[in-house]
């Protein structure tokens, strides 16, 4: 259990010091294949998409529980293959250059940039948001995808280890993949999004709590923070994303929510929070919180798996 926290502790490390791989990513491996794998099976069924999300999150899950089975004795090498998974699953620092770099874009008053370098982070169609709805689209971004890129992962490798964190990350890739609700994937992607939301639940959750929990960092109050988690989060059309943008709404102080275009389809989605509209220096602050979150999920994740464990009974 030593190895698997300190894998957790170097691959995290990896991450903040080096981000995503550039080259041979391993999560962009897994999505080409799945991909061609859709194009070959795809047929709008549920149970298809049930098939398809079971074999495409199993096996990483399998490849990854052989894996530390047959590394149980050799603590060294576990540690270096549970940082190499950890490292290729988490994605914080990433995330805050994008977002950091949306700000420069922003701070230099190139909207037509910082609406480009937006498509890093969100799926809506930016060409037409000012500098408030660029800064709003960024913020919340950061929110719900430190949940999703950091706090999920660490749990998920803490709980399961090298497995657990392969399959989180295979349902996360799916769900954003098939998971939308496209005329193509209305039904066969409805296994991969539900699942993704059943794994989410707690990180979402956890996260939420350790931004209110950090809110004094950005200036916030954690009391203001749990206020607004607490009577916004249901407003929010996702279950999960709803808990962690409420919380960082109400420790950043800001107003998040609002209407979004995604391609011909408008979503009009309530606010969050009672502060003013975000502004590029909410972004940094943003930025801000959620590495202090994900060190706060990394320090949880780490007291987890270094949990006891009972002894095997002799059979005798």
């Amino acid at each position: 259990m030593r190895a698997r926290a300190a894998g957790l502790v170097l691959g995290f490390a990896a991450d903040r010091a080096f981000g995503d791989p550039s080259r041979f990513h391993p999560v962009a491996g897994f999505g080409t294949i799945a991909y061609a794998v859709e194009r070959r099976v795809h047929r709008d069924d549920r149970g298809r998409g049930v098939a398809y999300t079971a074999a495409l999150v199993g096996l990483p899950a399998v490849a990854g529980l052989l894996t530390d089975r047959t590394t149980t004795a050799r603590p060294l090498l576990r540690t270096v293959v549970t940082a190499a998974a950890t490292w290729s699953v988490l994605g914080g620092r990433s995330l805050g250059r994008e977002a950091t770099q949306v700000q420069c874009w922003l701070d230099a008053d190139d909207l037509p940039a910082a609406r480009q370098q937006l498509t890093h982070l969100v799926g809506r169609d930016p060409s037409h948001l000012d500098v408030r709805e660029i800064s709003r689209a960024t913020v919340e971004s950061v929110a719900e995808n430190t949940s999703d890129a950091v706090v999920a992962p660490l749990l998920a490798g803490a709980l399961g280890g090298t497995g657990g964190l392969l399959a989180y990350r295979a349902a996360n890739t799916l769900d954003a993949m098939v998971g939308h609700l496209s005329p193509r994937h209305r039904e066969f992607g409805w296994a991969s999004a539900r699942l993704d939301d059943v794994l989410n639940l707690v990180p979402a959750r956890f996260a939420a709590l350790l931004a209110a929990t950090f809110a004094p960092l950005v200036g916030g109050r954690p009391t203001e923070a749990l206020r607004i988690w607490t009577r916004d989060a249901r407003r929010h059309p996702s279950p999960n994303a709803g808990p962690v943008e409420a919380a960082f709404a109400g420790a950043l102080g800001v107003q998040l929510g609002g209407t979004n275009t995604y391609g011909d389809r408008v979503e009009h989605r309530p606010t969050l929070g009672d502060g003013p509209v975000a502004l590029p220096d909410d972004i940094d602050r943003a930025v801000r919180l959620a590495d202090a979150v994900g060190l706060g999920a990394l320090a949880v994740s780490v007291l987890i798996a270094r949990r006891p464990t009972r002894p095997r009974r002799s059979g005798r």
